[in-house]
Parts: structure tokens; sequence; C-alpha cells
């Protein structure tokens, strides 16, 4: 298939564009978010494909992945009077009131919903849009996890923006228990707080290589949809701390880390194991093994082959 997607989620689409199909990439001057292009710190294959919006016009698309609602004046304005199948993948958890919060493509008849977790589409009011989930899948980083490092490491992009989203408020308890190294994008922007270093947007080979060699890794998300960079970090066989908030709670089994609402609890586990590398390494492998069952590339690219064909032969 021909398939038209925005660069949005960098980790997602990384994996997404592993599949045997042509993935159509849109392209501005600017590389602004309605045009980044390819990525610049992940790899991808050569089959994802840039377009700028006038070759779009004329392209020959098979179907459309959505993953922001602008997404869908785009297409007016970028190719008028065409229509496509529609996917509207949902990365997010809802907003507002969030036992009442309105999908924005509720009650459509042109689309599928696909969801990233159960949780998102418990919580979603979608109406009587279709909808399914398509859970999480990586390229394996590989058991690299050497944890040589008695510190944590944690993946939050733009961690001041997002702020409680995020947990960032958390980290300065974290770091009163163990040294903290925080990656992403927009980490620099943290201000200078002692027993907490940055890493701003470092290409994603190398925080893996940097990340494996931490202690533990701390997922202190309060209400974000299943990071990415847990599951990488599982796959590493890296042992998890995190709240037991949203899909985290599902996707870490007890004996890969230990998760909690309380965190002092986290906080006491920080200490433990950063202390103890022998326990560190032991939850790590149960980490890569859950990874194994649940959260490969293969299976993630295998539901999105069904789902797409799904669609196109609406």
């Amino acid at each position: 298939m021909r398939i038209l997607c925005w660069h949005v989620h960098g980790s997602w689409m990384t994996a997404f564009v592993q599949g045997e199909h042509e993935y159509l990439i849109p392209v501005t001057p600017d590389r602004g978010p309605d045009g980044r292009g390819r990525a610049r710190t992940f790899t991808w294959p050569d089959n994802a494909v840039e377009l700028t919006p006038e070759e779009l016009a004329h392209a020959d698309i098979d179907c459309v992945v959505l993953q922001r609602p602008e997404e869908l004046e785009l297409l007016r304005q970028w190719l008028p009077g065409r229509r496509f199948p529609l996917v509207y993948v949902e990365h997010n958890t809802p907003r507002g009131d969030v036992p009442l919060t309105r999908h924005p493509l509720a009650d459509r008849s042109d689309v599928l919903i696909v969801h990233v977790t159960h949780f998102n589409d418990l919580f979603w009011d979608c109406g009587h849009t279709a909808r399914t989930v398509i859970e999480h899948g990586i390229p394996d980083p590989g058991r690299r996890y050497s944890g040589d490092l008695a510190r944590l490491g944690v993946v939050i992009n733009e961690p001041v923006r997002r702020g409680r989203v995020t947990g960032t408020d958390l980290l300065t308890r974290f770091a009163a228990a163990a040294p903290l190294d925080v990656f992403g994008i927009g980490a620099g922007a943290l201000p200078p707080t002692p027993g907490i270093t940055t890493y701003d947007d470092p290409p994603q080979a190398e925080m893996h290589r940097e990340l494996a060699r931490r202690r533990a890794y701390l997922h202190p998300m309060r209400w974000t949809s299943l990071g990415l960079s847990l599951i990488e970090a599982m796959a590493m066989g890296q042992p998890v701390i995190g709240l037991a908030t949203t899909e985290a709670v599902d996707a870490v089994p007890a004996a890969a880390g230990v998760l909690s609402t309380n965190v002092d609890t986290l906080v006491e586990a920080a200490r433990w194991l950063t202390a103890d590398a022998d326990s560190a390494a032991r939850l790590g492998a149960a980490g890569r093994q859950a990874y194994e069952r649940r959260f490969t590339l293969g299976r993630f690219l295998a539901d999105w082959d069904r789902t797409l064909k799904e669609v196109c032969e609406l």
C-alpha cells in the first residue's frame, strides 16, 4: 500500500514505517509540525518517502493514517476533492472532564480510531465511531542492559511544558535517593538541580546506549499513554520504577519492577535498586521477557497490516 502519514511521534513512527508498504511523509520548507519529513535522530528505511504538499496532490494514495485532528483540514487543503480510507491513531489520554471526554472524531462513519492502549480505549468517549486497539511494538534495541552506573534514567520530551502530566515535579524527590539522568527533547530546559543531569534530544541509538548503563528506568508519568521509552527500557533488560497509572500498571509485570501510586514507595525502590545490582538485573530480565511476549515489532506490524487491509477493503 501507499500510506500517507505525518511525522508526529518519532518513536511510534519509527516502528510504523518498518513495514512493507510505502510511507508518504509530508515535508514543507520549514520542516514544521505539518511537514517534518523523515526523522533525523531515528533510523528510517528508504520506503519512507518525503513528498511536498504539491507532490501529494497528484500522488497515488491507498490510505491515510491521521494522528492529529488538524490533519483532516490539511487533507482538504492539500488534496481537495479526494477521498481515502481513513485511520486515526489516538496516542493520547483524554483531557478535561476525563470520564466524559468526547473524542474529536466521535460519531463519524468515515474513519477507524486506533487506540494505542486499552486504557485510552476505555476512557475516550468515541460515540459510534468504529475503533480498535493496536498496542505498541518496537524495533528490538537488543538486550544491552549493563546497569554499571548506579543512577536512574528517565526519558521525557518537553518536561518543562508538560510539567505535572509527565511527573516532572517529582524528579527532585527521586534525585534525593539516587543521581538522575533525564533524556529527551527539551530536557536541557530543566533548571539546574543538584542530582539531575540532562541530555537534550540525543539520537535514539546514543540514548539507548547510555540509558542501558543506568541501574533502573524511572517512569514518573501521571497521565500519558504508555511511553515507548518504557518498552525500550524493558526490551534492553532494564528494571522499571514507575507510577501505577494509565497503561503502565498493565504493561509492566510485578517481576519486572516496582509500580505504585505512593511516591515514597518508589523512592525507596530507587534506593534499593541503585544499591543492589543483582536484584536490578533480575527484574530487568523479567522485563525483557515481557517485551518478547507482548511488544515485538513483528506483532505490531502484523496487527497494522491486518487493520489496514480491512479498512481498505471496506
